[in-house]
């Protein structure tokens, strides 16, 4: 089950598209999260979604929010696909421990061994404020991360 709205977010540490190590707790007390579990780079659904938050990345900057994107590919491939795509905002591998943050949050598809679309909007003290959980196939709904980071 997915994490819910009123929940403490729960912690990770993951690496990112150039290697750096990003924690939640690192934007505690300092910036909102959207945070955005995605299948796989390079397909079809998830590109459309990458480059729609890309070309709207100031809308989260003006909400004082940071942008975090996890996929279960490594992070040579989220490497590549950021170079190729523009995406300018981190991009965590939830590689290995394979899908140990998705599990977390409930969003990891065991059959498929990646996680569905999940995003959860987490406030600068940790807490999940906003959540949506489609299936793989569903593309989510910019403007409703908007609405929900109003709201803070």
């Amino acid at each position: 089950m997915a994490i819910q709205v009123g929940d403490k977010a729960p912690d990770f540490e993951l690496r990112d598209n150039h290697g750096r190590t990003v924690k939640l707790s690192d934007f505690h007390g300092d910036k909102n999260v959207v945070l955005l579990f995605y299948p796989f780079a390079f397909t079809g659904v998830c590109t459309g979604e990458l480059c729609e938050l890309r070309d709207n990345l100031p809308r989260f900057a003006d909400r004082d929010t940071q942008l975090l994107a996890v996929s279960n590919d490594s992070i040579h491939t989220l490497r590549v696909f950021a170079e190729q795509e523009g995406l300018e905002y981190p991009l965590l591998s939830d590689f290995w421990p394979h899908g140990n943050v998705s599990r977390a949050y409930g969003v990891f598809d065991e059959d498929k061994g990646c996680a569905v679309r999940g995003t959860f909007i987490i406030d600068k003290e940790g807490v999940v404020r906003w959540t949506v959980v489609n299936g793989l196939p569903d593309a989510r709904d910019l403007d409703d991360y908007v609405k929900a980071l109003d709201t803070l």
